[in-house]
């Protein structure tokens, strides 16, 4: 948000952020310490001329295992920052000793890509990329020259949708809100009933064991201005095993179910809440 006022005769320009956010350098700090199931792929170049990794797989399936992949992005939007926390406590939570981190890595392949618009972020951008493309209505058509990054991922999506020994599962791409409270998730809309009441289990098992997670604002939908988005391009890309998802979370608080108790979203609250209860039950 930008202000500009007066002091002693001087116009000032002053700049304000939701919150601190996590930076492109921190983001390729952010290496997990379990080298064994976890790889860093560098999968393209920004125009900017950062490198961007793809953080994963993490996985630790047994040789000749059916690969069945959750592919999760986050940071499409470069101020949208609490999408970098859950992301990182997703990634924290899959790399750690928890029984059922273990579960996930022996049945399951995530593959991470953590920040989608690093040149947004190292130059401060809201919405926008370096050469003010909102990506995420770009998915449909991707440039390799101006929109490196959907280029990179969509590629690499596709690869495993034309390999017959990889399924995959989920696609989750995660978004932070700034008017809406509470955790809640975007799907798409299928003609075929059991599809459309499938991909309903996954945000009703999150409210059942998130409290944090509203499926009351929930929503599946099919609207015009969201055709070039991940969810909606990959959600008719894909075959009917595979379901696409918007996670959203709150810039600022959910409210506890029941009551009209405002609980602040924290950085730790985020990562240790969101990430590690959407994984503990998918």
């Amino acid at each position: 948000m930008l202000m500009q006022m007066m002091r002693g005769g001087h116009q000032l320009m002053v700049l304000y952020s939701f919150l601190l956010p996590p930076t492109f350098p921190l983001q390729t700090e952010l290496t997990p310490p379990a080298a064994t199931f976890v790889r860093d792929i560098l999968i393209f170049l920004c125009l900017w001329g950062s490198k961007t990794p793809e953080n994963g797989e993490i996985a630790n399936l047994r040789p000749g295992a059916e690969q069945k992949v959750v592919f999760i992005t986050a940071r499409v939007h470069p101020g949208e920052t609490p999408s970098s926390f859950v992301c990182q406590g997703i990634i924290d939570f899959l790399v750690s000793q928890h029984p059922i981190a273990k579960v996930l890595r022996d049945h399951l392949v995530f593959k991470i890509a953590p920040m989608l618009n690093p040149d947004g972020v190292y130059l401060g951008n809201y919405r926008c990329s370096l050469m003010g493309f909102d990506l995420n209505r770009h998915w449909a058509n991707p440039s390799p020259w101006a929109h490196p990054t959907l280029h990179g991922v969509k590629q690499l999506i596709i690869e495993m949708y034309n390999n017959p020994k990889i399924n995959l599962e989920f696609y989750i791409d995660i978004h932070a809100h700034s008017t809406m409270m509470n955790g809640f998730m975007y799907g798409n809309i299928f003609e075929d009933e059991e599809r459309f009441q499938r991909q309903a289990v996954l945000p009703k098992l999150l409210c059942q064991n998130a409290e944090d997670f509203s499926y009351s604002s929930t929503s599946f939908n099919r609207d015009a201005v969201k055709a070039g988005t991940g969810r909606r391009f990959l959600g008719g890309l894909l075959n009917d095993t595979s379901y696409c998802y918007t996670l959203e979370v709150s810039f600022y608080s959910y409210i506890v179910g029941g009551t009209t108790t405002a609980v602040p979203y924290t950085e730790e609250a985020c990562i240790l809440l969101k990430s590690c209860l959407l994984l503990q039950r998918t």
